[in-house]
């Protein structure tokens, strides 16, 4: 009997390493189709080096002060990466609790009992003194535990690629805001030039009014020019405090306290080193996480397929127990107790096999996820490639633009104060020149919206050797 009881679990012993093994063994990467080149770069960046990616503190390309001091506060007090933080302790906690099903469970209970029995013959009062120390193990001997801690480990990693996700997010929104309300400041020096050009225009009519050489219509024409022109100003101040709002929430303060002095500043994106497109499988914060997803669930998988091994359960208890306080710790006073339960479940309609069923379903639809979080990230990349290789030529064509609106301005001007043309010839120049420039700046902006955008894509300064549990 116990030469069949030894075979037997000789055998459940050979066959749960091979599971275990098997499950340890995990999978690859999903494969996802990665282009050699990114199509939209085209020859119009020169390739460099790839030593040169941004690492870390990404926004200090731009070289704006301001924009470095924003983003240090936001990576301190950013309410949205506290809480991704502390997701991440959870998740660590989480693998810790797993881990220490691998030790021994050790409790002590000393105890004391006073009691009576009226039903014994010269029934008495007895005391009962006793302290032991129990303990309960159960070896990992089928890998049950050590795949949940696998699955554990994934899952912290899951959490912390999930916090760099968060932390980019919020990195790239606030630089977007940033560069927002500084194109609102150049947009407002735009308008209070021209409001400034409107009132000596204004000027000019109502002299030539004054001395005979011109209608009170003209006039009429340069103040409603002047008011608009005003009235324009005041309302994108509206935009900018928006922006300002919004750049204190991302920085973790209120936004009553908070306000950024007017600056003008030089819209114009810094070089940023492309790459290739399977960097983006290292460089990218929520790849990462879809990766670690994908390995979290087949991990699981493994934890299901441990159910199906019997669980081994050890036991000890020991100490000391006697009626007398004074001879409650003499040796005679010992007792203890060993023992060792094997547990199997026989039959469960097939709950067990449907569990494995749904992880690895569960497991599929991890592998579809982290291939479309890859072929999103490849189209970002390439639509913002797309928008700054573009805007590029916009702004070079736009900026010829407002030069002849400029020319053609000044000659307006000095016709209508020959008197050779109306004051409407004026009017038709000034607003030409002023919707020029204000083209201008919006292609500015967008085009550096776009580069903040294009590194949120590239991933930022991060990279996949910062991942741990």
């Amino acid at each position: 009997m116990h030469r069949l009881t030894s075979i037997v679990l000789v055998v459940i012993g050979l066959c749960s390493f091979a599971i275990a093994k098997d499950a340890a063994k995990g999978k690859d990467r999903p494969s996802v189709p990665a282009p050699p080149t990114f199509k939209e770069l085209g020859n119009w960046k020169p390739s460099e080096p790839g030593d040169q990616l941004s690492k870390g503190k990404w926004w200090e390309r731009f070289n704006d002060p301001e924009l470095n001091r924003l983003e240090e506060a936001l990576n301190v007090s950013n309410q949205n990466v506290v809480a991704a933080v502390a997701n991440v302790e959870a998740a660590r906690a989480i693998l810790r609790q797993t881990r220490s099903q691998l030790f021994p469970t050790v409790s002590a209970g000393p105890s004391f009992t006073r009691s009576r029995i009226p039903a014994v013959p010269n029934a008495r009062t007895s005391n009962t003194y006793s302290a032991a120390i129990d303990a309960s193990w159960e070896p990992d001997v089928f890998g049950r535990v050590r795949a949940g801690v696998k699955a554990g480990s994934y899952g912290v990693q899951v959490s912390v690629a999930d916090l760099e996700s968060v932390r980019l997010a919020a990195q790239a929104q606030l630089a977007n805001d940033y560069f927002l309300l500084r194109a609102q400041d150049d947009l407002l020096q735009i308008l209070n030039t021209t409001v400034t050009s409107y009132q000596d225009a204004l000027d000019v009519a109502r002299a030539r009014y004054a001395a005979g050489l011109d209608s009170d219509e003209s006039v009429a024409q340069a103040e409603t020019q002047l008011k608009t022109t005003q009235a324009q100003a005041a309302n994108a101040g509206v935009l900018r405090a928006q922006y300002e709002h919004a750049i204190a929430v991302l920085t973790g303060q209120p936004s009553s306290g908070f306000e950024l002095a007017a600056h003008v500043i030089e819209l114009s994106p810094p070089p940023i080193p492309v790459g290739v497109p399977s960097d983006l499988l290292e460089r990218r914060p929520d790849i990462a996480a879809e990766e670690r997803a994908v390995m979290q669930a087949n991990a699981q998988i493994g934890v299901g397929k441990k159910a199906f091994f019997p669980s081994l359960l050890l036991t000890a208890s020991g100490g000391f127990q006697s009626t007398s306080a004074a001879d409650w710790f003499n040796w005679p006073s010992r007792v203890w107790s060993l023992g060792a339960s094997l547990t199997e479940t026989i039959f469960d309609g097939g709950s067990r096999r449907a569990a494995v069923q749904q992880y690895q379903a569960a497991y599929d639809a991890t592998v579809a996820n982290y291939r479309q979080t890859v072929l999103v990230a490849f189209q970002q990349v390439e639509d913002n490639l797309a928008a700054v290789r573009i805007l590029s030529q916009v702004i070079q064509e736009q900026d010829a633009a407002v030069e002849s609106a400029r020319r053609t301005l000044e000659e307006a001007d000095v016709r209508y104060r020959s008197g050779i043309d109306p004051y409407l010839n004026v009017i038709t120049a000034q607003t030409a020149l002023l919707n020029a420039q204000q083209a201008a700046l919006t292609f500015r902006q967008q085009q550096i919206t776009a580069s903040v955008q294009l590194i949120e894509a590239l991933g930022g300064g991060w990279d996949v050797s910062q991942l741990h549990d």
